[in-house]
């Protein structure tokens, strides 16, 4: 069974991977699931005043262990009807046998969303625990793009990351793990948070030595609140450097100059990025469009 993928927005009829190939410049938001009623306006306040920007796309993400798959497929299936967005679906292998898989992607399909992000995920519960296939179901993130690839004419991105996924022996292994998608079909990459332009720099470095010229885009936090950072970074197999720590923390009792240093932070580092060949920024905007939007004004170059 295939399914054709098709968006209402005409503007989204070419392929990211077009997008790509032609050198522009990719800009786009990532928000989360919300977990409640409320939590769902702010999101949607948020993607009202970030949509003016004309983003490449967004996308909302799957909630740990696939824990807010309903809501997640809602919104972004919403997104694609009443937005000028191009939404990007998150899709991961947790809980789910190839058959729910396949039902899943042809919903996108049918909300006219074309675009998929394509995870392995972490084990629901804990996301340091060891990780065990759904049984009927996919081990590894490889297999997911292939799987979505093979049902339809779907972009396909897939995860990346600079300080390496926790459980690759090395970092020169996690490269070819990211290499491996690339061979089944993904179309680019998006990297975890991190926090040292060396860090992605090196990794796109271990990725073209390979021979793999897969787009790259870095996935940007900017540290409003350091805890919350640390803690997500945490999550995330990464860490803030003691660098950054050591910059933010003379200002621990005055979250507004925590706030205006992390911004600063991360317009330093996107703005190194770009000079140094980043295909684009991903922001990780956590359902709030202030910082994010200050970011993207003040880097030095947009086009």
């Amino acid at each position: 069974m295939t399914f054709s993928a098709t968006t209402p927005a005409a503007a989204h009829d070419q392929p990211l991977s077009a997008v790509f190939a032609a050198g522009r410049r990719c800009f786009s938001f990532e928000f989360m699931p919300p977990r409640d009623d409320t939590g769902e306006r702010q999101l949607w306040t948020t993607i009202r005043q970030l949509e003016p920007l004309e983003p490449t796309f967004v996308s909302v993400t799957y909630g740990a262990g696939g824990s807010t798959r309903d809501r997640t497929i809602r919104i972004t299936d919403r997104i694609a009807a009443e937005t000028t967005l191009r939404p990007v679906a998150h899709l991961t292998c947790v809980g789910h046998h190839v058959d729910e898989l396949r039902s899943i992607i042809g919903q996108y399909a049918d909300a006219g969303v074309r675009d998929i992000l394509a995870l392995r995920g972490d084990p629901p519960g804990d996301p340091g625990g060891a990780w065990q296939p759904h049984p009927g179901g996919l081990d590894r993130a490889v297999q997911l793009v292939a799987l979505v690839k093979s049902l339809g004419d779907f972009g396909v991105g897939v995860a990346a990351f600079p300080e390496k996924h926790p459980e690759a022996a090395d970092l020169d292994a996690d490269a070819r793990f990211l290499v491996d998608k690339a061979r089944a079909g993904a179309d680019y990459a998006v990297t975890q948070l991190f926090f040292r332009a060396e860090d992605y720099l090196r990794l796109v470095d271990r990725v073209r030595a390979i021979g793999c010229e897969l787009p790259i885009l870095p996935g940007i936090m900017p540290i409003t609140n350091l805890k919350q950072v640390q803690r997500f970074a945490t999550l995330s197999g990464s860490q803030v450097p003691p660098e950054t720590v050591a910059r933010l923390s003379p200002y621990a009792d005055d979250p507004a100059a925590v706030r205006a240093a992390g911004v600063e932070l991360a317009t330093q580092m996107c703005d190194r990025l770009l000079a140094e060949g980043a295909p684009g920024l991903h922001y990780y905007t956590l359902n709030r469009s202030t910082a994010t939007r200050e970011i993207h004004a003040g880097l030095a170059v947009h086009a």
